[in-house]
């Protein structure tokens, strides 16, 4: 077959973006509006949570139909309370296995695994499912609270209201994401540490199209919040601050290194106890009730333990509690969480680390300066930290928790020291250690991505060897079949101007094929649809390049004369990643250049 010759020509330009700092398009705006309905979405569900736990707790431990919020402690139901956690457990799997096995946990690493591995959808059972078990968790004495079940139904909230629309998945997560920081924000009334939980947990990205929506939602959540739960802060803290005293923050410390010790230890304990459970031979569904009977043991040795224990985290902050009292709710509450919590029932982790990390910080505080409930507040922020892997946002939860923004320093350098022990001494989080074991790794280290950070003309390799286009076909094959050292060759005219790609499958065809012995390169690969780079393109939008085009090597031509100055390849790009890599070894101290 007669290898055909048009004319010579130019090949096109790939179509490569225009480089600016950020990747924001009108898309942003579009998110933007949506976040204004899923923040409005986000604080009703946070009240409909809560107005499902108020009654909960009534029907479990009072015996009416109400929905005023209410004390379990409060209730005088004797050695009932060994019984009433195993009843509201035994629902709680049944609505598991019969209903959606995504009801169990916490809530937070579900909604992480749904926006990594599950392009972000979440099913309108979850979306039920989640707060109505959680609602029956809490009131029945479950020792959680109601963060993480709000995480994953405001997360949900997102998520349909996404895929009701032709979004992609990473719209789809920003929505989903931003629906999380509402539902937050409902509950605790803490925007700011909505946000950053959002960008320290749940997004993996740091992106304008994401942060906006997410800021939007969060506070059109806080403009609701006063109409439906009421406005300040959910624990006020009246006690004397340290605020203006310079040694505080290095006293939070060390304080923070020792909080972040028990964040490990009970994050190894939660998981050797959840190990504990996948050995016992009887179905999964009934593991929630053994976990309810060491509840109701422990609502026997003291009430304080069941539920959300918001009112713990009050008086420890308002240092109104003994030593005593405190020692015995930590070691009995962080026995109830670990055991429920590991069994598979629904509920959150943030209420009880703020009691657990609190109690610690308020019987260190005993031997330091100022009052203790200063320094449980320390713990509190110190604990979110070295559990979750979150040090920004606990500091900032824990001043707009109390609403002591001047107590900041203090609660950043407790969450610093917290957080520098936790990654030194366990691999993952509290949070990330459930996803671990279902066989997916997640690294939560943002750094900026070499291929979008070097330019072509950066890596390439320049001046490379080249045909001339006036080469005789005939001639190019007996060049690719005993001189050439490439797969192949950029063919350029007289001026070194591009006229295409010669390759070794092109030199085998023109051997297969034949053709006339006067054919010439210019003639035979003229292509208008020849992929090309400019010098100053991103490598990861060469890469793109190579991925749609199938062609391993990319031409990178002066963008004003057209001529080839370059060329790029798949072993170039692998070296990118080799310098950022030496950049983090070598320690060598050798100048270059």
């Amino acid at each position: 077959m007669p290898i055909s010759a048009p004319p010579p020509s130019t090949p096109s330009v790939s179509p490569l973006r225009k480089l600016a700092d950020h990747s924001a398009d009108r898309r942003m705006l579009i998110l933007a509006a949506a976040a204004l309905v899923i923040g409005t979405g986000g604080a009703f569900g946070a009240w409909l949570l809560l107005k499902l736990i108020a009654l909960a707790t009534n029907v479990f431990w009072f015996g009416r139909l109400s929905v005023q919020p209410v004390e379990i402690v409060d209730s005088k139901v004797g050695f009932a309370v060994l019984v009433i956690p195993v009843i509201g457990s035994l629902i709680i799997g049944l609505m598991a296995r019969f209903g959606s096995e995504k009801i169990k946990g916490h809530g937070i690493p579900e909604a992480i695994e749904a926006i990594l591995y599950g392009e972000s959808r979440l099913s309108p059972k979850v979306a039920l499912l989640k707060p109505l078990s959680s609602a029956v968790s809490i009131g029945s004495g479950g020792p959680f609270g109601a963060e993480g079940p709000i995480i994953m139904t405001g997360g949900a909230i997102g998520s349909l209201f996404a895929q009701c629309f032709r979004l992609s998945a990473a719209e789809r997560k920003t929505l989903l994401v931003a629906g999380a920081a509402a539902g937050m924000t409902g509950i605790f009334g803490t925007p700011l540490a909505a946000i950053l939980l959002a960008i320290e947990v749940l997004l993996f990205e740091w992106k304008p199209r994401s942060f906006v929506p997410v800021v939007i939602a969060a506070l059109v959540s806080l403009a609701w919040r006063p109409l439906l739960l009421g406005a300040g802060p959910l624990f006020p803290f009246t006690g004397a601050a340290l605020d203006h005293w310079a040694a505080a923050p290095a006293i939070a410390l060390p304080l923070g290194v020792v909080v972040g010790l028990e964040a490990a230890l009970l994050s190894q304990a939660l998981y050797r106890i959840e190990d504990l459970f996948h050995r016992l031979p009887i179905h999964w569904m009934w593991w929630p009730a053994i976990g309810g009977v060491v509840v109701g043991l422990g609502g026997l040795v003291d009430a304080h333990v069941l539920g959300a224990g918001y009112g713990n985290i009050q008086a420890l902050l308002d240092g109104s509690l003994a030593v005593r009292v405190v020692l015995a709710l930590a070691l009995v509450k962080a026995v109830v969480w670990l055991v429920a919590l590991g069994s598979g029932t629904s509920g959150g982790v943030l209420a009880p680390l703020l009691i657990l990390g609190g109690a610690l910080g308020f019987l260190i505080g005993q031997a330091l300066p100022g009052p203790a409930g200063f320094w449980a507040l320390a713990g509190m922020a110190a604990i979110l930290s070295g559990a979750m892997r979150a040090p920004l946002t606990g500091a900032l939860f824990a001043c707009e928790l109390t609403g002591d923004f001047a107590a900041l320093p203090a609660m950043m350098a407790a969450s610093a020291g917290a957080y520098a022990i936790s990654v030194l001494i366990m691999r993952r989080s509290i949070l990330t250690e459930k996803i671990a074991r279902r066989g997916r790794h997640i690294l939560q280290e943002y750094t900026v991505d070499p291929l979008e950070f070097l330019q072509a003309g950066q890596i390439m390799t320049p001046d490379p060897a080249t045909l001339p286009g006036a080469m005789t076909v005939p001639d190019a094959a007996r060049f690719f079949a005993d001189q050439a050292t490439h797969r192949s060759y950029p063919v350029v005219d007289e001026d070194g101007r591009l006229l295409g790609l010669a390759s070794r499958s092109d030199a085998l065809r023109w051997h297969v094929e034949g053709g006339p012995i006067d054919a010439t390169l210019g003639g035979a690969l003229s292509d208008a649809s020849q992929p090309v780079a400019w010098p100053d393109s991103p490598i990861g939008d060469v890469a793109d390049l190579m991925v749609d085009t199938g062609v391993g090597r990319i031409p990178i031509v002066d963008q004003t004369s057209g001529r080839v100055v370059g060329i790029l390849s798949r072993h170039d790009l692998l070296k990118a990643r080799s310098v950022r890599r030496e950049a983090e070894l070598d320690r060598s101290n050798r100048r270059r250049g």
